[in-house]
This record gives structure tokens, C-alpha cells and sequence, in this order.
């Protein structure tokens, strides 16, 4: 992509908007939306306000049963499957359900992730943080590439990264850290992978209308944190000795769920897409001195590509675009 479509668009809402807000007059009833983690901190808001507008959810999770407990009063038409995103074979589960059973979708929120993890391996010897946060979402969404492409109206996927982007690139030597693993570093590659996910599906999916679009969500203490001790927590100036949150720019868990609902359906965006958002707006490209924006690493198309195509060898997944989802969604 061009580094001047990360241009601010002069929204109406801010970083202290919430989900509330965004949504608030919209009318989603007839859409079918899918929340990876919708049952817990930002997901959860995330189901809350498109259920409340009337949009049928889906919300894939690890685990099925406190999902349930976690969305009963939230109202609507919401419904749970069972899916982890570190195990394919739950992915690909996932979405075979979800094809014989909604005939498009319209919004695809890649919400639930992992951070700053104790070293783990997964699948043929993955590195934890970039199976879940990345090849999962990524698996999960080429398998539902066809109901995304049969959207009437278009469609807009929504993948949530992070201003922890700036600690790494893509790390090509190395990218399963198996010359030592430092999870912040593992953190910062899978969110870099999450922003270039977007920009290539992006190119990809624009001709079947589908967009998508990576994010900030800002600084809140959600479940995410649950790797890491209340002492890291406090050193960071996060928390303090009791766990309660410190500091001033931190947001809700509603003012985090803001941007991606605002992604999802601000009418700004329309013909818009693989551009990285923050505080409802798009971020400008910013050097590593800056905390806020995004790097320029994070939203380059070759980089993007070269992603993409090391992903699909390493998930084994389908083609996507080039009209071809629409055509297959047709014919199912």
C-alpha cells in the first residue's frame, strides 16, 4: 500500500469514544458478524454492541462453556462454537460449521490473542504467539473467504493488532525464535503479522468487496494480561499493588472496543481498506520514537505479500480473491 492512505479522515469519534457511540443509530439487523474472543474483555464488548443493533454473532472460542456463561445476558442473536485458533484442526472445524450455516458473512472481527507468553510450541513446532495471533486468524479467515466475497453489500474484516507492533518487524531469519525466545519481541512480530495480514487480504479480497483493516485498540487491562505476574504489571506503570489501573491514557474495555466497530461499519471507510486505525481514525506512519501510529514496516505491500505467501505454505490454506470466493460461494 501507499504510505499517504494512512492519512487521518477527520473523524467524528475519538479515543474516548465507546462502542456505544459508534454504534449507536445503526441498524444491523439481516448482517451476520463472526468475533474470535467475543466473550471476554474487548470481544465481548464487541458482542454486546452488534447483538444490541441486531446483527446475528458468532463467537468462536477455546472454550465453549464459560463463552456460554460469559455471553448469557448479553440478548440478541448470539450463538457459540467451539474453536482454538493454535489447533487448525479446530480452525477448519470452525468454519465448515459456519459455511453450512450462514450464507455470507458480513463482518469478520479478529479479536481474541495471546501476549507476552511464557515459550511454547505448537502445531509443527510453531512459536505460540504467531500461531494464535496470526496463522490462526489467518486459516480461520481464508477457510470463510466464500461467505465473505457473497456479503450483498460487501464485507470488512477487522484484525486487531497493537501499538506493540513497533517492537519488531517480521522477524525473516528467525521468526520461530528458535535461536532464544524473548516474548515481547514474539508479541511485537505477531501483531506486525497481524497489520500486514490485513493490507494483503486487503489487495486480495477488494474485488469480491472485501475489506479489511488492522488496529490500535489502545492500552486496556484485559484478560490479555493474564500471563504476566502483578509485578510485571506494576513495573510497566500498569497497575498497582492492588491491581487497580494507573495512568490516564488508559481506556475501557467499551473505548477499546470503539475502533473496531468503528472499522466495522463507519461509512468513511467505504471505499477504503489494508490501512491500520487508532483512536477511531486512520494512524499516521510514525518512527520508532513514536508511540502512537504505525511503523512503515507494519503496512508495506511486499512485506505484506511475502507474509501472506509463507503463510499459506505454512497453513496449507486455499486461494482467495481475484473473484474467485464470490464465484464459489455461488455455487454452494
Amino acid at each position: 500500500m501507499n504510505d499517504t492512505e494512512q492519512q487521518p479522515l477527520g473523524s467524528p469519534f475519538s479515543a474516548t469514544s465507546t462502542a456505544q457511540d459508534v454504534i449507536a443509530g445503526l441498524d444491523l439487523s439481516g448482517r451476520n458478524a463472526v468475533v474470535t474472543g467475543g466473550y471476554s474483555g474487548l470481544g465481548l464488548e464487541t458482542t454486546r454492541a452488534l447483538a444490541a443493533a441486531g446483527a446475528r454473532v458468532v463467537v468462536p472460542a477455546r472454550r465453549p462453556d464459560v463463552a456460554r456463561a460469559a455471553l448469557a445476558g448479553v440478548g440478541g442473536d448470539v450463538e457459540v462454537v467451539a474453536m482454538d485458533l493454535s489447533d487448525l484442526g479446530t480452525v477448519r472445524a470452525a468454519a465448515a460449521q459456519m459455511r453450512e450455516t450462514l450464507t455470507a458473512l458480513d463482518l469478520l472481527f479478529a479479536t481474541a490473542g495471546v501476549m507476552a507468553t511464557p515459550e511454547r510450541r505448537v502445531g509443527p513446532g510453531w512459536e505460540s504467539q504467531l500461531a494464535a495471533n496470526h496463522f490462526g486468524h489467518f486459516a480461520f479467515a481464508c477457510e470463510l473467504y466464500p461467505l465473505l466475497a457473497a456479503a450483498a453489500d460487501g464485507a470488512r474484516v477487522v484484525v486487531y493488532s497493537s501499538g506493540g507492533h513497533g517492537i519488531t518487524d517480521i522477524r525473516w531469519h528467525d521468526p520461530h525464535f528458535r535461536t532464544g525466545y524473548d516474548k515481547w519481541h514474539a508479541y511485537g512480530q505477531a501483531k506486525t503479522a497481524n497489520a500486514l495480514f490485513a493490507v494483503h487480504l486487503d489487495a486480495l479480497g477488494r474485488e469480491d468487496g472485501v475489506r479489511a483493516f488492522s488496529l490500535h485498540p489502545g492500552k486496556i487491562i484485559t484478560a490479555l494480561q493474564r500471563e504476566m505476574t502483578l509485578q510485571e504489571q506494576m513495573d510497566n506503570g500498569w497497575v498497582d499493588e492492588h491491581g487497580n489501573v494507573v495512568g490516564e491514557d488508559f481506556k475501557t474495555a467499551s473505548q477499546g472496543a470503539a475502533t473496531g466497530l468503528w472499522a466495522a461499519t463507519s461509512p468513511l471507510l467505504a471505499d477504503r481498506g489494508g490501512v491500520y486505525l487508532e483512536d477511531c481514525e486512520i494512524a499516521s506512519v510514525t518512527g520508532p520514537e513514536d508511540e502512537a501510529g504505525v511503523r512503515a514496516y507494519a503496512v508495506d505491500a511486499d512485506a505484506a505479500a511475502r507474509l501472506w505467501e509463507w503463510s499459506v505454505a505454512a497453513t496449507g490454506v486455499g486461494p482467495v480473491g481475484s473473484g474467485a470466493g464470490r464465484r464459489a460461494a455461488r455455487r454452494s
